[in-house]
């Protein structure tokens, strides 16, 4: 298991901020974003961090995906879902940049932990969820390159995870040690060119995947198309 690498793009980085409203099936969220990673990679400390790690701030802007998930995510029948009387599901967002996904689960009666390599990352998503009155939620510095020991959770989300091929793998091993033996993993991706062998690698690793069409994007607007994978343990 590698080492977690955290970063943490400093606040004085965020020169420029920006308010909007985001329509999600029905629902108005509020979300607050830098201007964008651009902007952010001006600062030396986040060029630092992409010498170290080739590392780079993508969770300032909101991507397609995000709103791909948050869309499956408030259609998910989570009511069916098993969980012990009176205790609401606990889903972890892995990436969450600005944390769309999990502000979506909160309002769909979820408990969210919130996670990212990057920790103004994850502030922003609390700051978010505020936002949007909505506290039940925690928050986490989580690496996905390494999985902490321990750690389980019975729904984890994502979105556009694999941007890269080098990822797929991570991602996968991910899914494999943290989710639980009857959970579900809801990820959305673009159908960029990185993701065609994660299904492959799911499988190889265990793992069921089942894939569904996904369309999302800003109202009047362009629409991306991309893939809903819902991934679990087969049944034994």
């Amino acid at each position: 298991m590698t080492t977690p690498r955290i970063h943490s793009t400093p606040p004085e980085a965020v020169t420029e901020r920006v308010r909007e409203k985001v329509f999600i099936d029905g629902r108005t969220f509020l979300l607050e974003r830098p201007g964008g990673s651009d902007i952010l990679f001006d600062h030396p400390a986040v060029r630092a961090a992409f010498a170290s790690d080739e590392y780079i701030p993508y969770w300032a802007d909101l991507w397609p995906a995000a709103r791909m998930l948050s869309k499956a995510i408030c259609r998910e029948p989570w009511g069916a879902y098993p969980r012990a009387e009176g205790t609401p599901l606990h889903a972890l967002e892995i990436a969450c940049g600005l944390g769309l996904p999990g502000i979506a689960a909160l309002a769909c009666g979820l408990r969210v932990t919130f996670s990212d390599i990057d920790e103004l990352a994850v502030q922003f998503a609390a700051e978010n969820a505020r936002r949007n009155t909505l506290t039940d939620f925690t928050t986490a510095a989580i690496d996905l390159r390494s999985p902490p020991a321990g750690l389980v959770f019975d729904v984890i989300l994502g979105a556009d995870l694999l941007y890269e091929e080098k990822l797929v793998e991570p991602v996968v091993n991910f899914l494999k040690t943290v989710l639980s033996p009857t959970g579900v993993a809801l990820l959305a991706d673009p159908d960029r060119i990185a993701a065609k062998s994660f299904g492959h690698e799911c499988r190889l690793a265990g793992l069921a995947v089942e894939k569904a069409f996904a369309r999302a994007g800003e109202p009047g607007g362009e629409r991306t198309k991309g893939t809903i994978y819902r991934v679990r343990r087969p049944l034994s």
